[in-house]
């Protein structure tokens, strides 16, 4: 039998109990019924206290970090049932609907035609598409750029900053050029949204340094940078949502083995046959040389 408390003395089984009173165990557990007592829902009573307590206590507190926190008082209980008992007692909770802006389209930097739009890209730095997402951490929101190669979906570039600024995109970009540094990038379009981050004088002219193309999205038009947006998602739903960063360094550590461990080097992506993005461009290699 597992204790609930390690500072509770070890419960009596009730079939022992039975014995010591002289009845049976059907016996006492009709008893049970007759009466109107409810035995799971007088054992739940003591960890929904302590449940309202952590909330009080650490009121950003998720379920894992509530079970985390019964064991520290000495409530060791699976973490579905108190996901179960969370949820009966609402003690979930829910972040704000609040949603930080990323593209900051209202400035006077000079906007680029879109240049991919029906575009056939068929190898790999024909075009890199960039963007900005959110990520919600317990007190703050940080930000992550990103740099895709749209033939392989490959995450070639990225920085994670706590601020939303034309730097931070910037970075991502020179990781980007490093980990091409090796290849022929001529003829390369750089595409992303009209914000002021990748319209500014620094980004473009590090480009322009690289004679890399410039193309915006169309104004109001989320589809024109479609596979970052895809790439985002997929961020979100298999490793930022399913975590709760403790800080920065936190998250920063995860979201980096993410894109560099699994999503480029594992995930499977339907449209590339199945194969990862490294995979991908690998074989591409492959039938070249062949």
């Amino acid at each position: 039998m597992i204790w609930e408390n390690q500072r509770s003395p070890a419960p009596v089984p009730v079939k022992r109990a039975a014995e010591l009173l002289g009845v049976s165990k059907s016996g006492y557990y009709k008893w049970l019924t007759r009466k109107g007592y409810d035995g799971k829902a007088a054992r739940d009573r003591p960890i929904v206290e302590e449940m309202m307590k952590i909330v009080v206590d650490h009121p950003g507190y998720g379920v894992r970090r509530q079970t985390e926190e019964l064991k520290v008082r000495g409530y060791y209980v699976n973490h579905k049932r108190i996901y179960r008992l969370a949820k009966a007692n609402g003690l979930i909770i829910r972040k704000k609907r609040y949603h930080p802006i990323t593209t900051d389209s209202e400035h006077d930097n000079p906007v680029y035609p879109n240049l991919v739009r029906g575009m056939d890209i068929t190898a790999p730095n024909q075009v890199w598409a960039a963007d900005f997402t959110y990520i919600q951490l317990e007190k703050e929101f940080i930000f992550l750029a990103v740099e895709l190669d749209i033939f392989s979906r490959r995450c070639i570039g990225w920085s994670l900053s706590r601020d939303l600024t034309a730097n931070t995109a910037l970075e991502a970009l020179q990781m980007a050029l490093y980990n091409r540094r090796h290849d022929d990038i001529s003829g390369l379009i750089h595409h992303s949204d009209r914000g002021l981050q990748y319209t500014s004088v620094v980004f473009t002219e590090c480009l322009r340094n690289h004679a890399i193309q410039i193309s915006n999205s169309r104004k109001g038009n989320p589809y024109d940078n479609a596979y970052v947006e895809s790439f985002f998602k997929t961020l979100k739903y298999e490793e930022v949502y399913l975590n709760e960063y403790e800080n920065f360094d936190d998250a920063l550590k995860n979201i980096k083995r993410f894109i560099e461990d699994v999503y480029n080097a594992k995930r499977m992506h339907s449209s590339l046959g199945y194969q990862s993005p490294i995979e991908f461009e690998q074989q591409r290699e492959v039938y070249i040389v062949a």
